[in-house]
């Protein structure tokens, strides 16, 4: 994003040079990436917002709350947990959006949220960061995502370098994000937002769970980076008395109002001016904390915020238009080259993840065996062709379980990566949604091959190359179907709830696949319908249908048996209660349109993840209440 900035000083070379300070050396480090910034003034007045709640009042979040950041500062909001602190954060960055109240401005015009969103990110509180990549991978792809062509590889290159080098991760940079340190990988997060140069930068509080010193290491970053002329704003728990001085402007929420806005240095003053006294040897920020939270009484907070609404008043911003129209130059990273980083990345991280691919390919092999030995050779003797039907039916129990599970373990964490990245614009929903899509087909096709091409033999199946075909194709597709339902309960649920939801739903799905087999009576239509709901009865139908339909010789008796009732295939499916053979291409149809069914309902509920209606915030809001209640 290449931006005109503000202010040059000590300009060397269209960059800003400024000593190093976390290396305690006197080399100098020139900006030539991060220094190219224009300033973006936040005002926002009488913001409100409000939570409904179900056959009660609606639950009242900020009670008007007023205030300015400006560029060029470091920005910190406090307060007590509960106060709304992050609340006003996501206001602020975009996240929320419905049940607000109030105006929210950019550089003295009303805020475009279109517009806004292109120049802001949002670090959100929760580190997360793609696995099996090392920091450069990591960084390179956030490049050619948020880039695209705009920029040579060179370019990028040199853009990640800077980077790298301002947050202290050039060390760090071939080591895989998995193995960084609490402190590294806040500075990833941080790093991987940086790749398009935002002017305003957002942080759900960068400190939480790092120590001291990683803690001030990561504060003084956003110093360094707001001294560039950016915007930064974060929401901080309890800083220290040293983390709270590098902070350059302080906003205090409690209980929904501001009880201070301004400058870190008025602080004593501001609280001496309503007959406060910070005890020496004091941090300022506690002693504001327990001031906000009543510990002093009531009766300061209302008087804070009553001197803060009488005698802090915010004066109007206004700058020229022309300084923030912003990167209209640079246009969207086309979709086709979103998609190819994807599966790039995807593809890399598969890849990287060999445990978990091993793991995956000796649990086929010990299923092959174990039930290739448990149906040896039962596909071509007439004494046991009833028994594999049941063999038919374990097939589809393996097709169902193994690609579903490891989904419900690990596409809810995947998700919550996905919703931080497509809220700070890395890439489009359909690009995510078609390149995990694509990446997934020859993984579980090549796993499924492996698997059938054992137990088919075993088990002595007809090698006739059209049985094959349809064995094979219609087991393909009740994977792709179960590992689809696996994402549609795990972009909903999280891990725990998926576990126990996958497993429980699918349990109904066999029951009443099986229900008419053995009885030739017909069965009524209230039973009828959900049997032909469950794509297991289409599986089933399909593969008895390869095995045994379309004119299959009478099987082998052999010697030893005196007579073999069911070495007729008619009579195998009579017996299990098809007097005539289903049709195979219509099971295979039916089994089409159900995939196609729950990719589209896995879209929309990816969808509704990132952008979701009011339906599912009233679902969400439900939840949390009876979360809130009941645990």
């Amino acid at each position: 994003m290449d931006l005109t900035p503000e202010s040059k000083v000590n300009e060397v070379d269209n960059g800003v040079c400024k000593k190093d300070a976390f290396n305690n050396s006197n080399d100098v480090t020139c900006m030539q990436y991060l220094s190219k910034m224009a300033a973006v003034d936040i005002e926002f007045n009488d913001v409100t917002y409000s939570v409904p709640i179900p056959r009660q009042e609606p639950k009242t979040i900020l009670k008007g709350l007023n205030g300015q950041f400006k560029s060029g500062e470091l920005t910190a909001i406090l307060g007590p947990s509960g106060a709304g602190k992050s609340t006003l954060l996501d206001i602020l960055a975009g996240y929320r959006c419905t049940g607000i109240g109030g105006s929210i401005n950019i550089n003295g015009q009303l805020r475009n949220m279109h517009e806004f969103k292109k120049i802001t990110c949002y670090i959100m509180q929760n580190d997360l960061t793609q696995p099996n990549l090392t920091v450069f991978e990591a960084m390179s792809f956030a490049a050619d995502l948020k880039l695209g062509r705009r920029k040579s590889k060179s370019e990028k290159r040199a853009a990640i370098d800077e980077i790298l080098s301002t947050l202290r991760l050039t060390r760090t940079r071939d080591t895989v994000t998995d193995r960084l340190s609490g402190g590294e990988r806040k500075r990833l997060t941080i790093a991987l937002e940086l790749v398009n140069n935002p002017p305003v930068i957002f942080l759900d509080e960068p400190t939480t769970g790092l120590d001291e010193l990683s803690s001030s290491q990561c504060i003084d970053v956003l110093q360094r980076l707001a001294r560039f002329g950016r915007t930064v704003i974060c929401s901080v728990h309890t800083p220290s008395a040293s983390t709270f001085q590098k902070f350059d402007h302080i906003y205090v929420v409690t209980n929904g109002q501001c009880a201070y806005r301004g400058a870190t240095s008025n602080v004593l003053p501001f609280l001496q001016n309503i007959g406060l006294e910070c005890p020496k040897h004091y941090n300022p920020a506690d002693f504001l904390i327990e001031i906000s939270t009543g510990d002093y009484g009531l009766d300061l907070v209302e008087l804070m915020v009553t001197y803060v609404n009488m005698k802090l008043p915010l004066l109007p911003i206004f700058r020229s238009k022309s300084e923030f129209e912003f990167d209209k130059k640079n246009p969207k990273t086309s979709w086709i080259d979103q998609f190819g980083t994807l599966v790039k990345r995807m593809a890399m991280q598969i890849y990287r993840n060999r445990n978990y691919m091993y793991l995956k390919i000796s649990l086929h092999i010990f299923l092959g065996i174990v039930i290739g030995g448990m149906f040896f050779n039962m596909g071509n003797d007439g004494s046991k062709a009833l028994f594999n039907f049941g063999f038919c039916f374990a097939c589809l129990i393996v097709f169902l379980y193994i690609p579903m599970l490891p989904v419900l373990l690990q596409f809810p964490s995947e998700i919550r990566i996905m919703k931080r990245e497509h809220f700070n614009r890395w890439y489009d929903l359909s690009a995510y949604y078609w390149a995990l899509t694509v990446v997934n087909i020859p993984l579980q096709t090549g796993f499924a091959i492996l698997y059938l091409s054992m137990v088919y033999f075993i088990t002595g199946q007809p090698l006739e190359l059209y049985r094959s075909f349809m064995f094979f194709s219609t087991c393909f597709m009740c994977a792709f179907i179960a590992e689809s339902i696996g994402y549609n309960i795990a972009s909903v649920f999280n891990v725990v709830n998926s576990i126990f939801t996958g497993p429980a739903l699918t349990c109904p799905l066999m029951l009443v696949a099986v229900q008419d087999f053995g009885d030739p009576r017909p069965l009524p239509l209230y039973r009828t319908i959900p049997m032909y709901m469950s794509y297991i009865r289409y599986g089933l139908e399909a593969l008895t249908t390869a095995m045994y339909g379309h004119g299959r010789q009478r099987l082998y008796c052999p010697p030893e048996e005196v007579y073999c009732h069911f070495s007729s295939p008619k009579e195998i499916l009579r017996i299990i209660g098809q007097e005539t053979p289903p049709n195979f291409w219509f099971d295979l149809a039916a089994l089409f349109v159900i995939l196609f069914i729950s990719k589209g309902i896995l879209y929309y509920l990816l969808r509704q993840r990132v952008q979701p209606n009011k339906t599912f915030q009233m679902l969400q809001i439900i939840g949390k209440l009876m979360k809130s209640n009941f645990m």
